[in-house]
């Protein structure tokens, strides 16, 4: 069966348009930094998003000649009229990354990308939880999945997805047995065979075929790749289909659900910020 995540993405819209009713409007600021226009699409899409469920979303977008302290100085300026913040990646070369999601109020890092955010996750007690692999979490709860006890194969291991995600599935409560491989891991189709539930992250298009599939399992696809001018996953998508219970397409699985985590994140921002 074909998940499809933008009606997953609807039940949460839903959720989130009542708890705005209680808190009131959220406010996020979204800044990129000289972003090539994949990123500021991106971006727009948020901004979109947020308008659509009464969310404030503003885009700054920055020179690509500004220095980290510029950039830094900006987000200093805006905290304390934002509930949450989020900033645009990849950055130009000259910028330090690192200090720039460091100076990132904790409480208003949205996208838990911040070292405290991080730790945070690590040892089980998460302020916020990360917008993709959260996307990943809610398609398995949502689809009445059983994650207890399953064996879990992830492929990549970016500090975006694959190593949060491994965390958050392996953690108490929860309680998947998780393999993480990547790229470079020997005999990948001996790990990904024997995954009840595989989440492919590598960002390789179609890298998962049928023959790395056990029959029955969940495919979860988290890959985004431009290939032939088309939009395409790392799951070879029409080979792999029919011998999955479940998978997700891409475009319009993992996405959707994955920018409504976000705004999740930004009301419970807000909830945050009325403690500051």
């Amino acid at each position: 069966m074909i998940i499809n995540g933008k009606d997953l993405a609807s039940q949460i819209e839903s959720e989130i348009r009542e708890e705005i009713k209680t808190i009131g409007i959220p406010k996020l600021v979204a800044i990129v930094v000289g972003a090539d226009e994949g990123t500021k699409s991106y971006m727009r899409s948020i901004q979109k998003v947020g308008e659509k469920l009464g969310i404030e979303v503003e885009l700054v977008d920055l020179p690509k000649e500004s220095s980290t302290d510029e950039v830094r100085n900006v987000i200093s300026g805006l905290s304390s009229q934002k509930d949450g913040i989020i900033v645009g990646r990849p950055f130009p070369l000259h910028i330090d990354e690192q200090q720039i999601i460091a100076s990132i109020l904790p409480e208003k890092d949205v996208d838990c990308l911040h070292p405290i955010n991080l730790g945070l996750l690590f040892l089980g007690t998460p302020r916020f939880s990360p917008c993709t692999p959260q996307a990943v979490i809610e398609i398995l709860n949502r689809t009445n999945t059983t994650i207890c006890g399953k064996k879990v194969t992830i492929v990549g291991r970016s500090n975006i997805v694959g190593k949060p995600l491994a965390m958050m599935l392996s953690k108490r409560g929860v309680d998947a047995t998780v393999t993480v491989c990547h790229t470079k891991t020997q005999n990948l189709s001996v790990h990904t065979r024997n995954a009840d539930i595989l989440i492919a992250a590598a960002g390789y298009p179609c890298l998962i075929n049928a023959e790395m599939v056990k029959s029955g399992a969940i495919v979860i696809d988290v890959g985004v790749n431009l290939k032939d001018g088309k939009l395409v996953g790392d799951v070879n998508f029409p080979d792999v289909e029919p011998k999955a219970s479940l998978i997700t397409p891409v475009p319009g699985g993992v996405g959707p659900i994955t920018t409504r985590i976000l705004m999740k994140n930004v009301l419970l921002a807000k909830r945050l910020s009325s403690k500051i």
